[in-house]
């Protein structure tokens, strides 16, 4: 989830002062702030996972591979973000002033939560395919083995592709790579989650039968 400041319109100038004081990341999506949620464990070792295994591999090409701190700008749609995983097939191309933001990514990795899911697969997608640059998108969902993958044709149609077994690997067509899940998802335990979502579902029930004592 996402939280939006009070003022109902921001310029992108507005947006990329309050950012470099700001203590935390927020999106801006045409005129609007949105504060992004904190990550987990989870969704940090799945990013360092495939950074760790990718890196020298994009190297030996001359690719470049950018983690959550670096942002994107989309022209089309007049949004400043966060991927999780950018990589460029070429040289970076900054927006505005400074090595912050680029504008050329080729692929894009989005480290999915049960929360934005949905998100990432709707209007997010939606955003990323209007770059022109773009050539693969890739959600891993973090609960579960479990990658989608959407690869653009010559003639601009998107492929879907799923992995959902620790025995598969993701192909990166566009680079001639891949990466196994088991990768991936090294260090992953996917219990942990199971473990809080039965907490939280045991509190709810706890809370609601204390309100219905009342």
């Amino acid at each position: 989830m996402t939280t939006q400041l009070k003022k109902t319109y921001y310029t992108p100038a507005e947006y990329l002062a309050l950012e470099k004081q700001s203590t935390y990341r927020s999106e801006y999506i045409n005129g609007k702030i949105i504060r992004m949620p904190g990550g987990t464990t989870e969704h940090n070792e799945i990013v360092t996972n495939i950074c760790v295994y990718l890196k020298p591999l994009l190297r030996k090409i001359n690719a470049k591979i950018y983690l959550e701190n670096v942002r994107l700008w989309i022209e089309y749609h007049k949004i400043y973000t966060y991927p999780d995983v950018m990589i460029s097939e070429n040289q970076p191309l900054y927006h505005s002033q400074g090595t912050s933001t680029i504008t050329n990514p080729s692929i894009i990795f989005e480290v999915a939560s049960k929360s934005t899911k949905n998100y990432d697969q709707g209007d997010k997608f939606d955003f990323y395919k209007s770059l022109p640059c773009l050539k693969e998108y890739v959600i891993v969902e973090q609960s579960k083995y479990h990658v989608i993958a959407y690869t653009k044709t010559i003639d601009g149609k998107w492929i879907l592709s799923e992995y959902e077994t620790q025995e598969t690997a993701l192909e990166l067509t566009s680079l001639s790579l891949s990466i196994p899940l088991e990768e991936i998802y090294a260090g992953i335990d996917f219990n942990l989650e199971d473990e809080d979502l039965k907490i939280n579902l045991f509190l709810l029930k706890l809370l609601t039968i204390l309100f219905q004592q009342r």
